[in-house]
């Protein structure tokens, strides 16, 4: 079990033009206040896709996902072998998975 503590991050969908959705990450700051850390570069033309990928785009961010993300002192090896990683302010170009994956939101691209 790890020694550092579970990063508080949130994925949720925002629609500021009809049928034009982005998926947005946002962190948990100390203060309780929460900040934009990542954002789709495109909208998808659905709710559920927009969840699909800002979900897939969350797992991009963590190397084991049984622990899941940590905070910056969580570098320590997890139980099986992968390191946390922190998200960079242009991580929204990052690639997502190349597995496809199964949420509640339907199959992910």
């Amino acid at each position: 079990m790890p020694a550092t503590t579970l990063r508080p991050i949130a994925v949720h969908v925002q629609e500021a033009v009809p049928s034009r959705f982005h998926w947005v990450l946002t962190e948990r700051g100390s203060g309780n206040g929460w900040a934009e850390i990542q954002r789709a570069p495109a909208p998808a033309a659905t709710y559920r896709q927009a969840m699909a990928d800002g979900l897939l785009a969350l797992q991009a961010l963590i190397d084991d996902l049984d622990i899941g993300p940590r905070n910056a002192a969580a570098q320590a090896p997890g139980p099986h072998g992968g390191r946390a990683r922190q998200a960079s302010s242009n991580a929204a170009s990052a690639p997502l998975p190349a597995k496809r994956s199964l949420f509640g939101f339907g199959p992910a691209r």
